[in-house]
C-alpha cells in the first residue's frame, strides 16, 4: 500500500485566515475550493492560487472560473 503524500503543516492555509480574507476586486468573502488548491470570489468569478500555503491574491494570478463550475461549489449547492 502506498501512503498519501505528507504535507508541510507550514503549506496549510489556516481557517482563521481564510476567513479574514477577501477578494481584491470585489471585497467580498472567499471560499476553499474542494480540493483545497484556489480561493474563489463567486462574485467576481475569479480564483486565486493557494501555493504552499500562500494564497496568492493578485488579479494576474487569478484565473476566470465559469458560472457552470461556481454552481458546483459546496456553499451553493446546499443553497447559503
Amino acid at each position: 500500500m502506498s501512503q498519501a503524500p505528507s504535507v508541510n503543516p507550514r503549506h496549510v492555509l489556516d481557517v482563521k485566515t481564510l476567513e479574514m480574507l477577501v477578494c481584491p476586486l470585489t471585497k467580498t468573502r472567499l471560499m476553499l475550493s474542494a480540493d483545497r488548491t484556489e480561493l474563489i470570489s463567486v462574485a467576481a468569478r475569479l480564483a486565486f492560487p493557494i501555493l504552499n500555503g500562500v494564497p496568492l491574491l493578485s488579479l494576474d494570478e487569478a484565473r476566470t472560473v465559469e458560472p457552470e463550475a461556481l454552481r458546483e461549489l459546496p456553499d451553493l449547492k446546499d443553497g447559503h
